[in-house]
C-alpha cells in the first residue's frame, strides 16, 4: 500500500467543493453586506470602489452594484481633476471589458459601459467600435453590442453610408444575421430618403405588423435605392429558402410605404347637427389640434371617441350648437382644420369622400419591377412548394400587383398555407379576411354604393372599420365572426347590421350607433341579456332577430328584452 496516490471518493469530491462553495459564498456575502453599509452611510471611497469591482468581477448582473459604483464615480468627479477622472474612467471601461466576457449580454456590464462612454472627458469611439465589432463577431445577435453600437454612432458622428457598408459585410457573411437586415432598414431611410415632393396616395404598408424605422422626418426610401435592395435580398433567401431573417427584410422593402397622415372623410348629420370625422390613423382630437370653421367662424365644440375604449381613434365625433344647420333651406360651407398636420378638408355639410388608403396606381417602372419579383418567387416556389415564407410572399406582391385580379389565387395559397403551417393557420386566417375587406371596399369604391356585403367569405376578424363610415347597410352573413369590437362604433351612418350564422358573444362595438334600426342576428352565439347591453345605447334600433342564440332560451326573456330595448318593435325570439 505505500507509495501509492491515494484517490479520493466521490463522496470526498462533493464534500469538499460544498465547503469550497461555503467558503466563496461568505466571502461574497461579506463583500456584498459590506458594500450595503457602505452605500448606506453615504461613503464614495476607493475601498468601496474596490469592493462593487470584487463582487461585480463574479456577477456582473448585480444592478444595485452598478448603480452604487456610478454614485462613487460621480463623487470622484467632483474631487478629481479632468485628466484624473479621464484615468479612472479608462480603467473602468477595461474593468466593464472583463465583465462583458464573463457574460457577453449582461444588461448591467452594457448600460454601465454606455453611461461611462458618455461622461468620459476625452472618449475614444473608435476603440467602442472595435469592441463592438469583436463582440458581434462572436454573437451577431447580440441586441446589448447593437444598442450600445448604435449609441456609439450617435454620439461620434459615425456616416451613415459606412454603417450600411457595415451592414453589407455582416450580410454577405451570414445570410441569416437578423440584427443586420433590421439595422440596414433603419439605415436606408436616412442615407437614401423618398424625396420631399408632394406623396401621392400610397398603398398601406404589405406587412401585417409595421417593421421598427427610424427616428427621422421620412420613414420612405427613395425608389431607385428600393430596386437596388431587391436584388440582395433575393440572392439571400434562394441561397436558404427557409430562413426568415432575409423574408422580413423583403417584407419591410415591399411595405416600407406608410399611409398619407389626413383627414380621410368628414360626415355631417344636417337634422343630427353631428359632424363626424374620419383619419388615415387612431389620432388623438384633444392633443393633435382639431377644429371647425362654419362659415368662415371658429366653433367650440367638444370632440368624443366613437368608444368609450378609445383615447386614440379613426373617427372622432362632434355635436354642433343647436339650430346651426339644421335648416335646410340655408347653404353652409364647413372646414375641419387638423393644425398638427398643417391640413384641412372642406365639405358640403352631408358628406365628404373616401380616399382608398391601402391601393393606388404603381408607377410603370415599379409595377414592372414588382411583376418581375413576383415571377422570381414564383421560380422559387417551384422548388420549394411548401416553403411558407415563398407562399406568403407571393401573396403580398399579387396584392401589392393587383388585389382584386389576384383575389382567387390569393385565396387558393392561403388555403395552402395553412396546411403547410398549420401552427399559424389561425394568424393566415386574420390576414385573408382583412384582405378580403380591403378588396370589398375597393369594389365598394368603384361601384359607389353606401352597402358593404362581405358575408360566407370566412372571416375570423373585422379591420379597416374606419374606411365604412358612411355606409348605411352591412352584411355579415356567414362567417366565423365571434365578436362585433369596439372599433365597428365607427360606423356612424349604419342602420341595418346583418351578421347572422356567424360564433359571436360580443356586441360591444354596437354603442351609439344614432342611426341604426334593424339588427339580424340569427344563429350566434349570444348567451346573456348583458351580451345585448350596448345595443341599449341605439335609440333608433326598430327590429331585433336573435333566434337560435342561446339567450332565447333564458326565462323571462321577451319581457326583460323589451324592459332593457324599449324601441324595439318587432322582436324575433
Amino acid at each position: 500500500q505505500h507509495g501509492r496516490v491515494k484517490i479520493k471518493t466521490t463522496a470526498q469530491q462533493e464534500e469538499e467543493k460544498r465547503k469550497e462553495r461555503e467558503k466563496k459564498l461568505k466571502i461574497y456575502v461579506a463583500a456584498r453586506d459590506a458594500c450595503f453599509s457602505k452605500r448606506k452611510e453615504g461613503v464614495w471611497d476607493d475601498e468601496a470602489l474596490q469592493l462593487t469591482q470584487q463582487l461585480l468581477s463574479s456577477n456582473p448582473d448585480f444592478a444595485t452594484l452598478w448603480n452604487y459604483r456610478r454614485e462613487i464615480l460621480m463623487h470622484l468627479e467632483t474631487v478629481k481633476d479632468e485628466d484624473e477622472v479621464q484615468k479612472i474612467y479608462e480603467a473602468e471601461l477595461s474593468f466593464i471589458e472583463a465583465c462583458l466576457k464573463v457574460n457577453p449580454k449582461s444588461y448591467g456590464s452594457w448600460h454601465h459601459r454606455g453611461w461611462v462612454s458618455a461622461r468620459l472627458p476625452r472618449p475614444v469611439w473608435a476603440r467602442e467600435l472595435s469592441l463592438c465589432d469583436r463582440c458581434l463577431s462572436l454573437d451577431d445577435r447580440n441586441f446589448h453590442c447593437w444598442d450600445y453600437r448604435r449609441m456609439v454612432v450617435k454620439m461620434s458622428g459615425v456616416p451613415v453610408d459606412q454603417e450600411l457598408a457595415f451592414t453589407d459585410r455582416l450580410i454577405g457573411s451570414n445570410f441569416s444575421n437578423y440584427s443586420s437586415w433590421h439595422y440596414r432598414s433603419t439605415l436606408l431611410p436616412l442615407l437614401h430618403p423618398e424625396s420631399p415632393e408632394p406623396p401621392s396616395p400610397c398603398r398601406e404598408p404589405l406587412q401585417s405588423s409595421p417593421p421598427p424605422s427610424p427616428q427621422t422626418h421620412s420613414h420612405r426610401v427613395c425608389e431607385e435605392q428600393l430596386l437596388k435592395e431587391y436584388e440582395l435580398v433575393q440572392n439571400a433567401f434562394f441561397t436558404d429558402p427557409n430562413d426568415q431573417s432575409a423574408w422580413f427584410y423583403y417584407r419591410w422593402l415591399l411595405g416600407r410605404a406608410e399611409r398619407e397622415e389626413m383627414i380621410s372623410c368628414v360626415y355631417v348629420s344636417r337634422d343630427e347637427e353631428r359632424v363626424a370625422v374620419a383619419f388615415s390613423r387612431p389620432v388623438n382630437a384633444q392633443s393633435v389640434g382639431l377644429f371647425l370653421v362654419l362659415d368662415g367662424q371658429p366653433q367650440r365644440v367638444e370632440w368624443r371617441s366613437v368608444h368609450p375604449c378609445f383615447k386614440h381613434s379613426p373617427v372622432w365625433i362632434c355635436n354642433l350648437p343647436p339650430g346651426t344647420i339644421s335648416d335646410i333651406t340655408n347653404e353652409h360651407n364647413l372646414t375641419v382644420h387638423w393644425t398638427e398636420k398643417h391640413t384641412h378638408r372642406d365639405c358640403a355639410l352631408y358628406t365628404g369622400t373616401f380616399q382608398v388608403l391601402f391601393w393606388s396606381e404603381l408607377s410603370v417602372e415599379k409595377t414592372s419591377v414588382l411583376q418581375s419579383e413576383l415571377q422570381s418567387v414564383k421560380q422559387l416556389q417551384e422548388l420549394e412548394p411548401l416553403n411558407k415564407w415563398c407562399l406568403l410572399t407571393i401573396i403580398l406582391l399579387m396584392r401589392a400587383l393587383d388585389p382584386l385580379g389576384y383575389e382567387q389565387e390569393m385565396l387558393a395559397l392561403f388555403k395552402t398555407l395553412k396546411e403547410v403551417d398549420s401552427m399559424r393557420s389561425a394568424y393566415y386566417s386574420d390576414l385573408c379576411s382583412k384582405f378580403m375587406i380591403e378588396n370589398t371596399i375597393l369594389k365598394m369604391e368603384y361601384a359607389e354604393v353606401r352597402v358593404f356585403s362581405i358575408s360566407d367569405k370566412n372571416l375570423t376578424t373585422l379591420c379597416h372599420l374606419d374606411q365604412l363610415l358612411l355606409v348605411t347597410h352591412i352584411n355579415l352573413s356567414s362567417n366565423h365572426l365571434q365578436q362585433l369590437p369596439p372599433q365597428f362604433a365607427m360606423l356612424q351612418c349604419l342602420e341595418v347590421l346583418e351578421a347572422d350564422n356567424n360564433a359571436i358573444e360580443n356586441l360591444e362595438g354596437v354603442y351609439q350607433l344614432p342611426k341604426l334600426e334593424e339588427v339580424l342576428l340569427k344563429n350566434n352565439k349570444i348567451s346573456t341579456l348583458a351580451d345585448l347591453q350596448p345595443l341599449a345605447s341605439c335609440p333608433t334600433l326598430k327590429r331585433l332577430d336573435l333566434r337560435g342564440n342561446p339567450v332565447t332560451q333564458m326565462a323571462n326573456v321577451e319581457s326583460e328584452l323589451a324592459e332593457l330595448l324599449p324601441s324595439v318593435t318587432d322582436l324575433l325570439l
